[in-house]
């Protein structure tokens, strides 16, 4: 298999730095159709288990059984992937569909990866709304929603991990806790903060602050026989005309059928506020899907009144279940709060349009962000390894997610819970007499199997769901 040149002159400059420069074929342009969606039909049935598990699946397919891709031109994409607000893993599905087969192998390998996540939390949600109060149903739900905490707790370690290797971010994280969960301070607030204190102090201590590194692309090197290796494909000079029009076309995709929700059916619309809500979060994302967790359960029950706090846990454990990334929890989120103000819509159909908004404004800019960036991105290639500049933000991200997980254990594990507010500050007061003493124990296992014996998330949870239906039709 030799790799085709198309389009090379990286170094022609013919005076015209706004003409675009579109190769003529694109490198994966004669793999065979069947072959192609074989591949990423694969990638998106088998993405279970959050990005680390889906970009190894991604990796054995595209990059060592099919040999379309080679290590470096891998890893270099996925560094990309890494700067970004957004499901990494999804973004560099897209990265790869793009660099074989243009936008149109973009947008292939990006919406096939999500699809199946989609069908199944669409599913799970129009069983939950509608058939909630069956047995097995319930049962299903209890049993994820204890086991999430002890996924969630698992989270704030591995994150932590990362960047926790000083007091410095020790502090920072202590403080987007204490902000957050006793002072109820918006995340993006939180972020912004952190984004701040990260880039002034990289640029006076970066020994403290640059702690996240990309991957090593100088440590491996391309095979001869890949398809797109480290040196053999040129995409040309990056042009700023094509990048506005991209950005244009992304923004009128991303924001065009918000406005078009405005006019038809009023600013107070909830399908409108589910619209804005969901732009909003689709660019907090950075470290991980846990940390906007944080935000959309702190808007969506306290602010919208959309969920229970126990109903977020168990959206949280459906994205946990099914394939795709974390963050299509936005689905469940977007359907229930319409769900339960349809306007002249049923319920069912209401429920089912604001799903689709909310994944729409969620996935739409994680597209925008590859194809506007990636062919910037390819043109340094070759050019020092990128570096993270969110190592602050992580930090504050691992306080950020341990709210989470303290505030799904409160309201997992204890019917009762007074709110106490005063000169600013929220605490929670559990009534110890309410605790569930099943829910903690299925919350108990997890932990032990996640923590003692390193057994995976979706195994765990998937034995919890099954422990609850048991549960529940004991008691029935």
């Amino acid at each position: 298999m030799q790799p085709r040149l198309h389009n090379t002159s990286d170094d022609d400059d013919d005076g015209d730095e706004g003409a675009a420069q579109q190769p003529t074929q694109w490198p994966g342009d004669d793999i065979d159709r069947r072959d192609w969606a074989a591949a990423w039909a694969t990638v998106a049935a088998n993405s279970f288990g959050g990005p680390a598990g889906q970009i190894a699946v991604m990796h054995e397919e595209i990059v060592v059984r099919r040999r379309w891709v080679g290590e470096r031109r891998f890893l270099h994409a996925l560094n990309y992937c890494m700067l970004l607000p957004g499901p990494e893993a999804q973004q560099l599905a897209t990265y790869l569909g793009w660099l074989l087969r243009g936008p149109t192998g973009g947008l292939f390998a990006g919406a096939l990866f999500i699809l199946p996540g989609f069908i199944s939390i669409m599913v799970l949600s129009i069983l939950f709304a509608a058939y909630g109060d069956l047995t097995w149903v319930t049962g299903l739900f209890f049993g994820i929603s204890a086991a999430v905490i002890a996924v969630v707790a698992s989270a704030v370690l591995r994150i932590g991990r990362r960047v926790i290797k000083n007091p410095a971010m020790l502090a920072i994280a202590a403080a987007a806790f204490v902000g957050i969960f006793v002072f109820e301070l918006p995340f993006p607030l939180i972020v912004a903060v952190a984004a701040a204190i990260g880039f002034v102090g990289g640029r006076t201590r970066p020994d403290i602050f640059n702690l996240i590194q990309g991957h090593d692309e100088a440590g491996v090197t391309d095979d001869a026989d890949v398809l797109v290796g480290d040196k053999d494909v040129s995409l040309g000079r990056p042009s700023w005309a094509r990048a506005l029009r991209v950005l244009g076309t992304g923004l009128v995709l991303w924001f065009g059928p918000v406005f078009i929700g405005m006019a038809a059916l009023g600013q107070t619309s909830v399908f409108v506020d589910v619209a804005w809500f969901f732009s909003t979060a689709a660019v907090l994302t950075f470290g991980g899907a846990y940390s906007v967790l944080a935000y959309i359960s702190q808007e969506a029950v306290n602010n919208f009144g959309w969920l229970e706090p126990g109903e977020m846990i168990s959206g949280l454990g459906m994205a946990e279940t099914t394939p795709g990334p974390l963050i299509q929890v936005v689905q469940f989120v977007g359907f229930m709060g319409p769900y339960r103000d349809p306007g002249s819509l049923s319920p069912l159909q209401a429920g089912m349009f604001g799903a689709v908004i909310a994944t729409w404004v969620t996935f739409i800019p994680s597209f925008l962000w590859i194809f506007l960036g990636a062919p910037f991105i390819e043109h340094l290639r070759g050019r020092p390894s990128l570096t993270s500049a969110l190592s602050t933000v992580t930090a504050a991200v691992v306080g950020v997610v341990l709210n989470l997980a303290i505030w799904f254990a409160i309201f997992t594990l204890f019917d009762q819970v007074t709110e106490h507010r005063r000169f600013g500050a929220l605490w929670y007061e559990p009534a110890l007499s309410s605790l569930d003493w099943a829910a903690a124990a299925i919350a108990i296992a997890a932990g032990i199997a996640i923590f003692g014996f390193k057994i995976t998330s979706l195994k765990v949870v998937t034995a919890a769901a099954i422990v609850g239906v048991a549960y529940q039709f004991l008691l029935a």
